[in-house]
């Protein structure tokens, strides 16, 4: 079922990757304008907590590479230090601090001169709770009673407002548990932060998301005909994201009378990546298998208007955190993890093997139809209706 690892991102892409972060992109958004996996991109963002580190740069009153390289030549020459400072337009003490520090003129190699100074002019400060363990323990206590970075950084600064080591801001707490590698916040109190983001999130890109619920021309739930509500009639079908590792999703489908399920795979969980599978899928089924889907409020399915003049199919929305309105899908979705757990990466899947583990789901007995097979059921109802 798995596929090869996929290729790395080149320097170039990264650059575009992080600069399409900063502006609020999606990690869907990203991945189709690099042609790379969003778990790809989810794993590049992770590894920094979605927090930026800009590429180091050369100083640029230091050496450079080829000023090094004109160094070796004129050493080996036989040219004095005052020479070589000349030729470089240098001050002769530069030139011969930078060969000494190097083993001198028998010794000296550009290349590992050149690497030397790039890896000394590593000097990463250290950041203020690693220099203060008794500001250390106090944020990480009071991010243990769900305080806020934002509270805690306002809460010490009218504690402590004349004593400037036992301040932080609010950024440098986010960095320092988003980033694990400062070491200084343990991981597990992320779990007490409100969002429960396991990234940190620009303003532009909190700003660009749609508000959760805001869905164009929704129509709710409350408003769906009631003959689906007894379940007498197959064709109404419930739908949801199954969420996995590495920021990968695939689609749920049930049906409500006969609880025949669909897995569908998805690129992203992107509204436009969403809404091409879901058609895709719908297309696959016999002609009027699918007349209406309830779904949960989440903005995959923004585009839902899309939807339905591509399938003909009523998209009716659930009301803000009321799962429990399109229960069938919830139960199927448990039944789903028996074969997707949790954690699992679900971008290794192909639509061939969901199509096997659905086969799976629809040839079991079920309690709730008297056990009788989903597949069974559905096939009975609708030899019956046509």
């Amino acid at each position: 079922m798995a596929r090869l690892g996929r290729p790395g991102l080149s320097d170039a892409q990264r650059r575009e990757l992080w600069e399409r972060w900063k502006a609020g992109d999606s990690i869907s958004d990203i991945g189709r304008a690099l042609f790379k996996h969003p778990g790809s991109v989810h794993g590049v963002l992770a590894l920094g907590g979605g927090i930026y580190s800009p590429a180091r740069k050369r100083a640029a009153s230091a050496l450079t590479t080829h000023e090094r390289e004109q160094i070796s030549r004129g050493l080996a020459a036989g040219h004095s230090c005052r020479q070589i400072a000349a030729e470089l337009g240098r001050s002769p003490s530069t030139v011969s601090r930078e060969i000494h520090r190097n083993g001198g003129a028998e010794r000296y190699r550009a290349a590992l001169a050149d690497g030397r100074a790039w890896e000394q002019a590593r000097r990463p400060q250290p950041c203020a709770l690693a220099l203060n363990p008794e500001l250390a323990r106090l944020v990480s206590q009071k991010l243990a009673l769900q305080w806020s970075p934002q509270q805690i950084a306002g809460w010490l600064r009218r504690e402590h407002p004349d004593t400037e080591r036992m301040q932080v801001s609010h950024e440098t707490i986010y960095r320092s548990l988003f980033v694990q590698a400062r070491g200084v916040l343990k991981k597990e109190l992320m779990a007490h932060l409100r969002t429960r983001r396991s990234m940190r999130r620009t303003r532009a890109g909190l700003g660009k998301a749609s508000p959760r619920g805001q869905i164009p021309d929704a129509v709710s739930i409350l408003d769906r005909p009631a003959q689906i509500e007894d379940r007498a009639v197959p064709g109404h079908w419930e739908g949801d994201l199954v969420t996995g590792a590495k920021n990968s999703h695939i689609a749920t489908l049930v049906e409500r009378h006969s609880r025949f399920a669909l897995l569908v795979q998805v690129d992203g969980k992107d509204t436009a990546s969403v809404v091409q599978a879901l058609t895709r899928e719908v297309k696959r089924l016999p002609e009027g298998s699918m007349k209406s889907l309830t779904w949960d409020r989440g903005m995959e399915l923004a585009q839902h208007r899309m939807f339905s003049m591509a399938t003909e199919v009523d998209v009716f929305f659930c009301d803000p955190r009321s799962p429990w309105q399109r229960g069938t899908n919830e139960n199927t979705n448990g039944l789903v993890r028996q074969y997707l757990p949790k954690g699992a990466d679900l971008s290794v899947y192909s639509q061939a093997d969901l199509d096997a583990i659905s086969m799976r789901l629809n040839t079991r007995p079920r309690k709730t139809l008297d056990y009788e097979t989903p597949a069974s059921r559905l096939q009975r109802a609708v030899a019956a209706t046509g």
